[in-house]
């Protein structure tokens, strides 16, 4: 037997606000997600993105607490290009969320930014700055 990769979790404090901010990324939670203690996304070539309320994770682990300070993952969203990281950034901030890093252009050849989606997760937007030359 082999584990493969199959889907990605996060524990959230407020099911709506995050299943609203993802549904603006274009994640497509079903309706009614909002309401619910779990939720998931199907997202490109399989995976999926899975939303689990605090209460959710106490019912079977109730001495979880949520973590403390900076995290150490992110989720990382290609955008067509760097007017679209921008653009994305520029709408996820004037809708009231965190902008982490304002889009520059980095070193490594992506316009890049991050943003946090409600519970302080990071998620990255990237697009390469200039296409790839041909071989």
């Amino acid at each position: 037997m082999t584990p493969r990769f199959d889907a990605i979790g996060l524990v959230v404090s407020d099911m709506a606000a995050s299943v609203t901010f993802y549904r603006r990324l274009g994640f497509a939670f079903p309706t009614g997600a909002e309401t619910e203690p779990h939720a998931e996304a199907e997202l490109p070539g399989g995976l999926r993105l899975m939303l689990d309320t605090e209460e959710t994770v106490r019912s079977f682990l109730p001495e979880w607490q949520p973590p403390t300070g900076s995290g150490r993952h992110s989720l990382a969203l290609r955008c067509e290009g760097p007017a679209e990281v921008d653009a994305v950034y520029e709408d996820l901030v004037g809708a009231g969320h965190h902008g982490e890093l304002k889009p520059w252009d980095a070193f490594w050849g992506q316009r890049y930014a991050s943003v946090q989606d409600p519970d302080g997760n990071g998620v990255d937007l990237f697009a390469p700055l200039a296409a790839a030359p041909a071989e």
